[in-house]
């Protein structure tokens, strides 16, 4: 007689308990009640995202198009692939690859190191007003628009009366226009980059470098460990995982070169150097009017942008390190 009473018990609890979507969704609104006020935080960021990111994707879809204006996005006869393939068989593509690859490796293999180097001097540093200054004085480039960047560079480099223009042919015994020089362009735009954005990249790798557990270092000391070994084995062994995402995104960016930078420092004589994926579609989509020629090369560089970043996280999770996601 007892399992007769027990199967009807379990029967009677099983009959009473919500069925598991109620369960859900009750555990959600409690949650959803506890923490209110950071959804509120969220909201501003996820309608951004929304508006900004993810709304005008859908004009993406005149790639695929022949799209004219008149007729509207859904009016426009579908094409299908014909743009990129117009694309790949057109003159312009190799050099426009390689244009863009090389400043992406320049500034990917210079760039990005001195960063983390900056941030490991800067970590070293044990007086602190000089500390703050130093990083005042390296995070202020940043501020300015590649409009002044450019500005600037055209007036110490201007032909004949720039003073880095004089000091530099007086050095080398030439005469050399930086600006107008093919050879001499990318140089330009790396030594930009670093100037503008090294101070400010920093930032992340300083607040890492934060977290390092400071007993390691005293213990370093007493074992008798210079400078040197304690930032190569202690310091880098501690922000690795930091350095390994911000790679992961600066990969994902190889090919945004900078629309503004390029555009600016670009001139008749060095553009043969100078056009790169995102200077190219802004001739040809919007001083040619080739509307969906030019988004299908915006999305050209974006999917390869997305594989990159999916590919070197797969790579860093491969090597048992600690990927983006």
């Amino acid at each position: 007689m007892a399992a007769p009473v027990v199967e009807a018990e379990a029967s009677g609890r099983a009959a009473t308990r919500p069925p598991a979507r109620e369960r859900k969704n009750g555990r959600f609104s409690v949650h959803f009640a506890h923490y209110k006020w950071l959804y509120l935080l969220l909201l501003p960021g996820v309608l951004y995202f929304a508006v900004f990111r993810y709304g005008p994707m859908y004009g993406v879809s005149i790639a695929f198009k022949d799209y004219v204006p008149f007729l509207g996005v859904n009016g426009s006869q579908w094409v299908g692939t014909q743009h990129f393939e117009d694309f790949f068989s057109n003159p312009d593509f190799p050099r426009l690859l390689g244009n863009t690859l090389i400043l992406a490796f320049l500034n990917l293999g210079i760039a990005f190191p001195l960063t983390i180097v900056l941030a490991l001097l800067l970590n070293e540093v044990r007086l602190s007003i000089l500390k703050r200054t130093v990083q005042t004085l390296v995070y202020i480039p940043h501020f300015l628009s590649w409009t002044i960047v450019a500005s600037l560079s055209f007036l110490l480099f201007a032909l004949d009366i720039g003073p880095l223009f004089q000091f530099l042919n007086g050095v080398m015994g030439t005469n050399i226009d930086f600006l107008s020089d093919p050879a001499w362009f990318r140089p330009l735009i790396v030594l930009q980059e670093i100037w503008k954005n090294t101070g400010w990249g920093t930032i992340i790798f300083l607040a890492a470098l934060a977290t390092v557990d400071q007993d390691q270092y005293e213990a370093a000391i007493i074992d008798g460990a210079g400078r040197f070994r304690r930032v190569w084995h202690i310091t880098l062994p501690g922000i690795r995982s930091t350095i390994i995402v911000m790679l992961i995104l600066a990969i994902g960016q190889m090919l945004n070169t900078g629309f503004e930078q390029i555009y600016l420092m670009t001139n008749a004589l060095n553009r043969d150097v100078a056009d790169v994926f995102d200077t190219y579609v802004y001739f040809v989509g919007i001083t040619q009017g080739a509307y969906s020629y030019s988004t299908a090369v915006g999305l050209f560089k974006s999917l390869v942008g997305l594989v990159l970043i999916f590919g070197t996280n797969w790579l860093a999770k491969r090597f048992n390190q600690s990927g983006l996601f």
